[in-house]
């Protein structure tokens, strides 16, 4: 098994839960990668997403985590790769605020991406500062399928937020 876990915007492999996590699935057994993409939401996603399908294996053995930003980047790379499991948390489908988000696509292929995905999930919270909230959970959820869990935890991690550990994640990749 190999799992690969995607930064939000801004974001880089060394904060917030994402050590951590890597950590556990590593004990686990696990090939992590934890890759380092500043241009995630920076640079427009059909010049960005080519780069990523080829830096990663990707299989029924694959387990995707997304962040944010990076929860964004796994629609439109789940479009193109097959995976075991797609976990998106703080994910959006739609711009959850007035920033520019160049890693939204005008568009999504939801059958594709409902085919490839595996087991999906969408975990957002309620009181989510940037509006990647439970409404952004259910667009994705109402579109693919899978499991929404709403919490109430903001961002899951972020500049003001320290969020170092997330046990629900752990415990929903087998």
């Amino acid at each position: 098994m190999n799992a690969i876990i995607f930064h939000g915007t801004g974001g880089s492999p060394d904060v917030a839960w994402y050590p951590w996590l890597a950590a556990r699935l590593r004990r686990r057994g696990f090939d992590v990668e934890v890759p380092s993409y500043p241009g995630v939401n920076v640079e427009p996603i059909a010049d960005f997403l080519p780069a990523v399908v080829k830096a990663h294996h990707f299989d029924e053995d694959t387990v995707l985590v997304g962040h944010s930003g990076g929860a964004a980047l796994l629609l439109a790379l789940l479009e193109h790769v097959r995976v075991g499991q797609a976990i998106l948390v703080a994910g959006y489908c739609t711009p959850p605020n007035t920033s520019d988000e160049p890693v939204l696509q005008d568009s999504y292929d939801w059958e594709a991406i409902r085919a490839n995905a595996g087991d999906l999930y969408f975990v957002n919270s309620r009181n989510d500062p940037y509006g990647c909230d439970e409404h952004q959970g259910r667009a994705m959820f109402d579109r693919l399928g899978g499991t929404q869990i709403v919490r109430d935890d903001g961002h899951f991690g972020d500049w003001n937020q320290v969020y170092d550990e997330f046990p629900l994640l752990d415990r929903l990749i087998p």
